[in-house]
């Protein structure tokens, strides 16, 4: 692929000329100079600039979808040429939600890293709707989502079980209850993730299945990570929602403390989301070795 091409894929994805610059390690007039080439190429505007800022036009638009397509399958064919050479490499992108990116994939890069040296793997975080939006636009090859919704474009594969617990601070004075009703739940002052959270819409679709309205919960606070929550906790009587996966050191420490609530429980799925049409012989090798990690 021309050199213009990936200049302008960067571009494209970082929407910024100078950030682009930075991250190709060229400087922004050469940036700026690889662009207007292309744009004379096609002889049409590849981005629409308005103050600071620019935007992709629908011809640009239509050319980035189709050098990420060439792009891919340029990375397919360094792949398989590396298997016969046995030396496999290349490099891809992952989009995890922060509970899986902080929680549970690292240990898995780390094992895959060891197996297959010679990949690279970028790791990017947010919430599942973030990391949905990025694969749609694709920003990453692949993404891991804790959220129940399906996206149209996306295929989805579950890959672990986890469940959404009820924690409350060691020093809280609901502690020492170690159970709760479902009514407590509904009235003690709760901590709960931002919206766009997978955990938050699959706490929405266990309540709705009670028959109760998430506005119902008494939400004291919305917080953007797990690790905010759980250090809320620490000076706060009330209780918190968040993955057990999340929560499994806290608990081991008794830093927090788990409450049952009979007859209410909230199990999920963590989910491997690709894009339809995108095949990425790389995402395959790490798809397939996820699903015979022993977690």
């Amino acid at each position: 692929m021309d050199y213009r091409d990936s200049v302008f894929l960067v571009v494209a994805e970082q929407l910024s000329f100078s950030k682009a610059a930075e991250e190709l390690h060229i400087s922004q007039p050469a940036v700026t100079k690889h662009i207007k080439d292309l744009e004379r190429k096609y002889n049409l505007s590849l981005f629409d600039r308005k103050g600071n800022k620019i935007y992709l036009t629908q011809a640009g638009e239509m050319v980035y979808n189709a050098l990420k397509k060439i792009s891919q399958q340029y990375r397919n064919l360094e792949f398989e040429i590396g298997q016969l050479a046995q030396t496999t490499s290349g490099q891809f992108m992952i989009g995890a939600s922060s509970t899986i990116s902080q929680y549970v994939i690292p240990r898995v890069i780390a094992s895959f890293h060891k197996r297959y040296p010679g990949i690279r793997i970028h790791l990017v975080s947010g919430n599942s709707f973030e990391m949905e939006k990025m694969l749609l636009e694709n920003k990453v090859d692949m993404a891991l989502v804790e959220n129940e919704s399906s996206q149209t474009g996306i295929r989805y594969k579950n890959f672990l079980d986890d469940e959404v617990i009820v924690v409350t601070g060691a020093h809280s004075v609901y502690a020492k209850r170690r159970k709760i009703s479902i009514d407590e739940l509904m009235q003690l002052p709760v901590v709960v993730r931002e919206q766009g959270s997978g955990t938050l819409e699959v706490i929405r679709r266990a309540l709705e299945k009670q028959g109760i309205g998430f506005e119902k919960l008494n939400t004291l606070i919305q917080l953007g990570s797990t690790e905010s929550i759980k250090n809320f906790l620490q000076d706060f009587d009330g209780i918190a929602l968040i993955s057990e996966k999340a929560a499994t050191t806290e608990l081991y420490l008794n830093n927090l403390v788990r409450l049952t609530v009979p007859g209410f429980s909230i199990p999920r799925q963590f989910r491997i989301a690709l894009k339809q049409g995108h095949d990425s012989r790389l995402v395959e090798l790490f798809v397939n070795f996820l699903f015979s990690y022993n977690f």
